[in-house]
């Protein structure tokens, strides 16, 4: 008797053991390690950027998931001022990490640790997105907040009481501008004071004609230098978009309005009440001024944008993660961002777009969502002319463009900016 009850209690013993569910510490613990790239709970990245108030919000909560799995302490500090940035490289104490522009790229790129090295892959970013960070055959820079510019911001009420449509192609665009203009409307509204960067969103519109023009190849060429500044398809850009931003007929005040109209109040322009002009060229920050001003606006019913019809790819802008340092925590981080994750996290914090591919889908904002679907779908991706060639040709841009709509002859202007190209890239 002794023995059967012994036997059953054996047998229900194994019962229990073979039914009660597993452990899955292993496998937690095997995520962890994987997460944290052998960072200790309290290890610190100290962490330089130019971003404030929700926009720092944001960022804390994509860095959420990485800080709270791993313990990492993120030390950070704000601050707009390039200067503090350039003392610390130049002090032999950098951040660990820092957001800045890609012009900083170039300027640190011996002090810079490779992005592959630290555990971010290529193949995670759209086509084109990660180009602008390679510097000398090595990727230095991850594009993280980025921003699309080759867009038109407009009211859809205003364009369906007027009887307009919105554009499919640029010859589509080109022939509402002039019915516009026939009707007695004003169809753009172009300015662009910005203190000492006034000329910036010129820049932005001629690239954006160049890439209808000339496609993304071109303004890659530009960058590069094989092609000059003063090449007659540049030229040809500048010719049309004079056309339109110094011609009181085409945009709000001619020339004069154009360069002393500050480059947000231009933007509000199109949508009051009457509107002072039908369409604004903005880059996607625009939505936030709006909304700024107007609280109640719906997007998609009050404002609204549509891709530049016939632009051969996308301009736009990033901003670029760089690493001074390589140690754990640091690659934990460059590896969390570029992960599918991480990408995701990006999109659902809304901090706009990430050309991490895992963003895709996971937009919740209704603009963003618009954004990303031309973003992810753009024939190329092309950095900003001025931003991206260095030895302040960006400057020199605006000057060339100010000085055009000033009256000075185009190939004057163009010449003297395309000599600061050719010296700020060796050609």
């Amino acid at each position: 008797m002794k023995v059967k009850v012994f036997c059953l209690l054996a047998v229900f013993v194994f019962l229990l053991t073979a039914c009660a569910p597993k452990s899955t510490e292993p496998e937690v613990v095997a995520e962890v390690d994987a997460m944290c790239m052998g960072a200790a709970s309290g290890d610190e990245i100290s962490m330089l950027y130019q971003w404030s108030g929700q926009e720092e919000e944001r960022l804390n909560q994509i860095l959420r998931p990485l800080v709270d799995t791993c313990g990492i302490v993120i030390k950070p500090e704000s601050t707009r001022d390039q200067a503090v940035l350039d003392t610390r490289v130049t002090a032999g104490n950098p951040p660990d990490i820092a957001f800045w522009n890609v012009t900083q790229l170039n300027q640190y790129k011996d002090s810079l640790k490779a992005m592959d090295e630290l555990g971010a892959t290529k193949e995670a970013y759209i086509a084109g997105a990660i180009d602008p960070g390679v510097i000398d055959g090595r990727w230095i820079g991850l594009p993280v907040k980025s921003d699309i510019k080759t867009i038109i911001w407009y009211s859809p009420k205003n364009f369906e009481a007027a009887g307009y449509m919105v554009p499919t192609t640029w010859e589509e665009l080109e022939t509402l501008v002039e019915k516009m203009v026939a009707d007695g409307k004003v169809p753009w509204s172009m300015g662009m004071e910005s203190g000492d960067a006034t000329g910036w969103t010129g820049s932005d519109f001629l690239q954006d004609i160049l890439l209808v023009q000339q496609g993304p190849e071109y303004v890659m060429n530009i960058i590069n230098g094989s092609v000059a500044y003063d090449d007659a398809g540049v030229k040809a850009a500048y010719e049309l978009y004079g056309k339109w931003a110094a011609d009181p007929k085409y945009t709000v005040g001619g020339a004069e309005g154009t360069l002393s109209t500050n480059f947000n109040d231009a933007i509000l322009k199109v949508f009051s009440d009457p509107p002072e002009a039908y369409m604004v060229k903005q880059s996607g920050f625009a939505g936030g001024t709006i909304t700024t001003q107007y609280p109640d606006f719906v997007f998609g019913e009050d404002y609204d944008f549509f891709v530049i019809p016939g632009a051969k790819g996308l301009q736009g802008g990033s901003d670029w993660m760089m690493a001074f340092s390589d140690k754990p925590a640091v690659k934990a981080l460059v590896s969390y961002l570029s992960s599918p994750e991480g990408g995701a996290a990006w999109a659902k914090a809304s901090f706009d777009l990430s050309p991490n591919k895992g963003a895709a889908g996971n937009y919740t904002d209704v603009s963003l969502i618009k954004k990303a679907e031309a973003f992810y779908s753009a024939e190329g991706f092309t950095p900003d002319i001025g931003d991206t060639i260095p030895g302040g040709f960006g400057s020199a841009e605006w000057t060339a463009i100010v000085n055009f709509l000033n009256g000075e002859n185009l190939e004057d202007a163009l010449s003297k900016a395309a000599g600061v190209q050719a010296e700020a890239l060796g050609k």
